[in-house]
C-alpha cells in the first residue's frame, strides 16, 4: 500500500473517533480520572499546604508542586533538589495561553494523524547488525532557522538519540523535538527499528517490544563516530520500553548521560492485556498491519501471516508475531519475562525524567499505569506529572513547541551543570586530600625537629650534608 494509504487509514480512524466516540470517551475519562487519581491526591487543593512547608521538609511526602498544575515525584536527593530548582524556574511550565487543541484526544490525534509538514533535513545511514539485519539512523543536519546555541561551553556538541514509538511512525512532535534540539546545539539522530520507516527488512526477524540488542549496537556505533561527545536519549510513547530496557541491561556502561521519556508505557503487559479505547487500538493495529504487509512473503516461514493479519487487538498481533513462531514458540509469560522494560530497572544508573499527563487517553489513568513506587524508591527516576497534555501532546499556543520539549532540554542542562559541579567538587576533594597529606608529612617533620638534642644533631647534619651536596653540584656545573 502506498504511504498515503496509511495516512488515509489513520485519518478515517481519527474521524470515527471525533464523530462517534468523543462525547462518550470524554465523560468516561472524566469519571475515571476524577475517581482514580494518584495515591495522595496529587492534584487536590492540598498544594497550598505543600507550598507552605519549610525548605528543610520539601521532600517529606515524595512530590513537589510546580507551576502550571504539574508535580514532580521523586526520591529526595541532591540531584532531585537541582532538578526541582530548574523546573520551578522553567518558563515552559508557567500557565499561559493554551492551544485550541487543548483536549486530550485532540492533542493526541494532532500528534499522530496530522501530516508532519516540512520537517528537518535528514541524512540516513544503515547499520548492519551482527545477525545481518539492518537498522536505520537518521542524522538531523538542518535546517537551523535561528541562532544555534551551544549545550556545553568549550566542548563538543552533545548527541541526542531519539527513539520513536514502537509502531514505527515518525510523528510531528518527534520532528519538532529534533529541530529544537538542533537549535539548542545538539546533534540529533533518530533510531529506526528493523522494517520501520523505510528501513528494509533483510532478515525474517523483527525487534521484540523490549529487546535492546539492536539499540546496543547502534549506540556503540554512535560512540565510535562521536567518542568524546556526551550522549543524551529521548523516547516517545511506547518506544520508551526500548530505552528503559537498554538502560536497565547496560547499567553504568550505557554511555548515556541523561534520558527522558515522553508519555512512557511503563506497565506494558497490563497495557496490552487491558487494551486501548477501540479507535486508538484499531488505528495502531492498522498501521502495524500496513507496515508489515510489504514483508508478508518474507515472514511466511517464521509466523502464521494469515493469522497475523486477521488479528483484532494489539495483544493478539504481538503474541502471534513473537510468541507463536514456527521455529521457537514461547508463552506469553516468557515473552514478558524477557521484554518487560522494568525487569532490570534497579540496575539503571542514568537519570531518567518521565513526563506524563493525568488525561492520557492511550496509557490510561495514572494510578493504574504509573508505578509510583519506582519514583519514590529509585533516585535515578523522576516523574513530571501534569494535569493536561494527552498522549505525547503537551501542546502550547502556536508557534511555540511542545512544553515537554523545553522541559527536557532544561533538565539536560541542569544535569550537565550538576555533574560538572560534582566533578569539580571531587577534584577539590582530591587536591585537599593531597594537601592534607603534605601537611601531615610537614607536621611529622616539625615533630622530629622538636625532639631531643641528639635527634637535633642528626637533623642538622642531614641538612648540612644536603646543603653541601647542592653546593658541590653547583660548583661542578660552574
Amino acid at each position: 500500500m502506498p504511504p498515503w494509504g496509511a495516512a488515509l487509514a489513520l485519518f478515517l480512524a481519527a474521524l470515527a473517533l471525533l464523530l462517534l466516540l468523543v462525547p462518550r470517551l470524554r465523560s468516561s475519562w472524566r469519571r475515571a480520572v476524577g475517581a482514580r487519581t494518584l495515591p495522595g491526591a496529587l492534584f487536590q487543593d492540598d498544594h497550598r499546604e505543600v507550598n507552605s512547608r519549610s525548605h528543610a521538609d520539601q521532600f517529606s511526602d515524595g512530590f513537589e508542586p510546580l507551576p502550571g498544575g504539574c508535580s514532580l515525584i521523586c526520591k529526595p536527593s541532591a540531584l532531585a533538589k537541582c532538578l526541582l530548582r530548574t523546573l520551578r524556574r522553567s518558563a515552559a511550565l508557567e500557565p499561559g495561553l493554551r492551544s485550541w487543541l487543548s483536549g486530550p484526544h485532540l492533542q493526541t490525534l494532532c500528534h499522530f494523524v496530522l501530516p508532519v509538514g516540512s520537517g528537518p533535513e535528514l541524512a540516513r545511514e544503515y547499520l548492519q547488525l551482527a545477525d545481518d539485519g539492518l537498522v536505520a539512523l537518521d542524522w538531523v543536519v538542518g535546517p537551523c532557522s535561528r541562532g544555534r546555541r551551544v549545550t556545553n561551553a568549550g566542548s563538543l556538541p552533545a548527541v541526542l538519540l531519539v527513539i520513536p514509538n514502537a509502531w514505527g511512525r515518525l510523528t510531528r512532535n518527534v520532528l519538532s523535538l529534533c529541530l529544537l534540539a538542533l537549535e539548542r546545539g545538539y546533534y540529533p539522530v533518530i533510531f529506526h527499528r528493523r522494517g520501520h520507516h523505510g528501513c528494509p527488512l533483510v532478515s525474517p526477524r523483527l525487534q521484540p517490544f523490549g529487546d535492546p540488542s539492536d539499540l546496543k549496537e547502534a549506540v556503540t556505533y554512535i560512540r565510535f563516530r562521536h567518542p568524546a561527545a556526551p550522549l543524551f536519549a529521548v523516547s516517545e510513547g511506547s518506544g520508551s520500553a526500548l530505552l528503559l530496557s537498554y538502560l536497565g541491561e547496560c547499567g553504568s556502561s550505557s554511555y548515556v548521560t541523561g534520558a527522558a521519556c515522553i508519555s512512557p508505557v511503563l506497565r506494558c503487559r497490563e497495557w496490552f492485556e487491558a487494551g486501548l479505547p477501540w479507535p486508538y487500538e484499531r488505528g495502531f493495529l492498522l498501521h502495524q498491519k500496513i507496515t508489515l504487509s510489504r514483508y508478508a512473503t518474507a515472514l511466511e516461514d517464521t509466523v502464521d501471516t494469515s493469522k497475523l493479519f486477521r488479528s483484532r487487538s494489539l495483544r493478539e498481533f504481538e503474541e502471534t508475531l513473537f510468541c507463536h513462531t514456527k521455529s521457537f514458540p514461547i508463552s506469553w509469560d516468557t515473552y514478558w519475562d524477557r521484554n518487560d522494560p522494568l525487569r532490570d530497572v534497579d540496575e539503571a544508573a542514568v537519570p531518567v525524567l518521565c513526563i506524563c499527563s493525568a488525561d492520557d487517553p492511550v496509557c490510561g489513568p495514572p494510578d493504574h499505569t504509573l508505578p509510583t513506587e519506582l519514583f519514590h524508591s529509585n533516585p535515578y527516576f523522576f516523574l513530571l506529572l501534569s494535569r493536561h497534555g494527552g498522549h505525547c501532546g503537551f501542546l502550547r499556543q502556536e508557534p511555540l513547541p511542545a512544553w515537554s520539549h523545553e522541559v527536557i532540554f532544561e533538565s539536560f542542562r541542569a544535569l550537565t551543570e550538576f555533574f560538572r559541579m560534582e566533578e569539580r567538587m571531587k577534584g577539590l576533594s582530591r587536591r585537599r586530600t593531597s594537601f592534607l597529606g603534605v601537611r601531615r608529612r610537614w607536621g611529622a617533620l616539625q615533630k622530629r625537629e622538636v625532639s631531643p638534642s641528639s635527634n637535633l644533631e642528626e637533623i642538622f647534619s642531614w641538612k648540612r650534608s644536603y646543603t653541601r651536596a647542592r653546593r658541590n653540584i653547583w660548583n661542578q656545573r660552574k
